[in-house]
């Protein structure tokens, strides 16, 4: 592809964006940094850990999205009774009734789906938490020693409850680290509840427009890897999730008392992909310090264990990676904001940057 064509595409990505939006606002009111940040995480191709109360339209909001994008959703209630089978899918035996033979068949699970909702992923046990690793992580799944591939694009969006926590199974680090973002919902402004309530108990049914279909958005995927970004931006990102590790040469102190374990290689390889993601949304042709900054706090909170110092002093892993981006060095190339157009794209043969 050339450079003139992913221009295009850049423009398309944007306008698409911006087409989104608009749709997901006859829906869903406010919401607006959750919204860009499940966008980000789409098409950089990773997935989302959404934690929030009950009530605030995690699955209208999933639900909307994938209506949106026109592409297949998938919701699946995790319990403490669910088995690894009820997810992935499960071999059946059929009889032929014309020959009379025998064979197995596969019934695909709830997983084979373009956009898959596990809503309350802390509520089953691990090993049927364990059932989506191979999916979030290779697209396929593996049922009876055969591999079954997903279609794309596929994004699992997982939904915890931060305050009922009774009864459940947190997941193991492991698992959390597969997720791209973790996303924190908030309770919406005053009137923007007033807004919910006045379109909730109203007869009114938006109805949402497609705005991209499955190819295009595996093909903007593409385009999003495609998106330069300096040396000098990854080594900050580098730099970043580093700092974050309290044995690290050079740790701050601060990472030290209160930090028990860092983020690893993948939160780095995070930081670049969302930081391109976040740019060709907002129609800009690179990376710029300021995607990294942003996209610091849904990719590193959930890969920071803190210690019980931190917790005894009430400190949560925002204010740690709030104080790791006014610590980190900046070269004097890094104030670039990513705000100037790049002459050409990074050719397709480079490969991911």
């Amino acid at each position: 592809m050339s450079p003139e064509d992913d221009r295009q595409a850049l423009e398309k990505l944007h306008q698409a964006y911006q087409a989104l939006q608009e749709q997901l606002a006859q829906v869903i009111v406010g919401q607006q940094e959750i919204i860009e940040q499940l966008c980000v995480a789409l098409f950089a191709g990773g997935h989302c850990l959404l934690v929030g109360v009950p009530g605030l339209a995690k699955t209208l909001l999933v639900r909307t999205l994938a209506q949106a994008m026109d592409l297949k959703f998938s919701r699946i209630q995790f319990t403490p009774d669910l088995m690894p089978s009820d997810i992935t899918g499960t071999e059946v035996i059929q009889e032929d009734k014309v020959s009379g033979l025998r064979e197995l068949r596969f019934l695909p699970g709830p997983i084979f789906a373009n956009v898959v909702l596990a809503d309350e992923i802390n509520r089953t046990p691990p090993k049927t938490q364990a059932a989506l690793l191979e999916a979030m992580q290779e697209h396929q799944v593996t049922v009876g020693g055969k591999r079954h591939r997903l279609e794309e694009p596929f994004f699992v969006l997982a939904t915890q409850n931060p305050i009922e926590q009774e009864g459940t199974y947190p997941l193991p680090e492991a698992q959390l680290d597969r997720f791209l973002f973790m996303c924190l919902m908030n309770y919406p402004a005053e009137e923007e509840e007033l807004e919910i309530v006045r379109r909730t108990t109203a007869d009114l049914e938006p109805r949402v427009q497609p705005v991209l279909s499955g190819p295009e958005i595996v093909a903007l995927q593409r385009l999003v890897r495609r998106v330069p970004a300096a040396e000098y931006l990854m080594r900050y990102a580098m730099r970043l999730v580093r700092l974050s590790r309290p044995r690290e040469d050079g740790a701050p102190e601060f990472i030290r008392e209160y930090v028990s374990w860092g983020a690893g290689p993948r939160a780095s390889q995070a930081l670049v992909l969302a930081a391109k993601a976040r740019a060709a949304l907002h129609g800009r042709a690179c990376a710029g310090l300021a995607d990294v900054q942003v996209a610091a706090f849904p990719v590193l909170r959930h890969r920071l264990i803190i210690n019980f110092n931190a917790e005894a002093e009430g400190l949560r892993p925002d204010d740690i990676i709030r104080r790791l981006l006014e610590i980190a060095p900046r070269p004097k190339e890094l104030q670039d904001d990513g705000s100037e157009q790049a002459k050409v794209f990074r050719s397709p043969s480079a490969g991911p940057a």
